[in-house]
């Protein structure tokens, strides 16, 4: 289940809040690492280290990365003040953390009577790719905006460069992150209180839910780490949030299963949610357009919930001037359009409601 190796490390590759990434010789090789600082403590070129080399041994999309475990230069870590969850409970490297609810947090007496969003719109999204483009086109629509990260994924906040760069940018205000996820500015033990300490934290306009970087799916209608979309947007009507369902939509996808609204989203949006939420869809070219009404309609999803298009073709150029390049699956703005206009819909649709500004639903004739 996991292979370990020994190597030394050589040339630092970057280094970010949380996170640090190096050349690493390895059986002679020169080949790459993560660090995790908060995990694993101080390290430096020349440091021998014990080495995850699993994801890498099997070709898994883990970035071309290896991953240390520990550092073999003697130095201790000692356990930093205040806390007392525990994420990647009963694992070696199980961490300590200072939870939302926990009494000695900030927000534990506000948490304890806390029990509703009172009507803020939650975007509930799949990929890490679409956290980006949303969070840009709130952002400059003037909205403050919270990010949640779930455990469904990448576990480490600091592995994604998305949220980096989106925090340095001040484009979105705070994040959350709960379950066997850590390193947000905010820590949470599951969704209903994460989406609650969202809430008490940030005062946000928005909140933004989705994985890290790193879905897993299988090929089977079940079997994807994005089935959390449903038991997400489960958890916003429960808390008397507006739940919003942001749409894989794609025909870039080589994969029949993607082509149009993916089974990801047609799976989630017809068998695991249990509530009616918002589902707006991209105005798109009348085939293509036609296409995913026609597997809207025979998913159910008219009878379940409520369809909206909305125009976004222009946010395409907004995310092709990204100082971040915006990609899915390794494909541009412009290589998977339909995509990425998906996403400025769901924000579209957000800013309207914001506003006060009257919708557009669809309605089957």
């Amino acid at each position: 289940m996991l292979e370990i190796k020994c190597g030394v490390l050589k040339q630092l590759l970057f280094s970010r809040p949380g996170i640090e990434g190096y050349t690493v010789e390895v059986n002679g090789r020169e080949e790459k690492c993560i660090v995790y600082t908060d995990l694993v403590g101080k390290v430096a070129s020349g440091d021998q280290v014990l080495l995850n080399t699993t994801a890498e041994s099997l070709h898994l999309g883990s970035g071309g990365y290896h991953y240390v475990i520990a550092g073999l230069n003697g130095t201790e870590k000692s356990l930093p003040a205040g806390g007392h969850i525990m994420k990647l409970r009963y694992t070696p490297l199980q961490i300590k953390v200072l939870s939302a609810e926990e009494e000695d947090s900030p927000y534990h007496q506000e948490l304890k009577e806390a029990d509703s969003l009172e009507g803020v719109p939650v975007l509930a999204a799949t990929l890490h790719s679409m956290l980006g483009p949303l969070a840009v086109e709130l952002h400059q629509a003037g909205f403050k905006v919270a990010y949640l990260m779930t455990d469904g994924a990448a576990l480490p906040l600091h592995f994604s460069q998305t949220v980096d760069w989106l925090s340095r940018q001040g484009i979105i205000s705070g994040t959350v992150t709960v379950g066997h996820a850590f390193g947000g500015d905010v820590e949470a033990v599951n969704i209903y209180s994460g989406l609650l300490a969202a809430r008490v934290a940030f005062q946000p306009d928005v909140i933004i839910v989705s994985m890290g970087p790193g879905i897993v799916g299988t090929g089977t209608r079940w079997g994807f780490s994005g089935v959390e979309q449903g038991i997400v947007l489960n958890a916003v009507e429960t808390l008397q949030g507006i739940p919003i369902a942001v749409p894989r939509i794609s025909f870039a996808d080589a994969r029949p299963r993607h082509q149009g609204i993916s089974h990801h989203t047609l799976t989630v949006l017809s068998k695991v949610c249990k509530v009616r939420c918002l589902l707006p869809l991209p105005l798109l070219s009348d085939d293509r357009m036609s296409l995913i009404l026609e597997q809207a309609r025979q998913a159910g999803l008219f009878d379940r919930h409520e369809i909206y298009g909305e125009p976004a073709e222009d946010a395409l150029e907004r995310f092709r001037s990204s100082e971040l390049p915006f990609t899915t699956m390794g494909r541009t703005v412009d290589q998977d359009r339909e995509f990425f206009m998906a996403l400025a819909a769901a924000a579209r649709l957000v800013q309207k409601l914001l506003t006060g500004q009257k919708l557009n639903p669809i309605i089957l004739v």
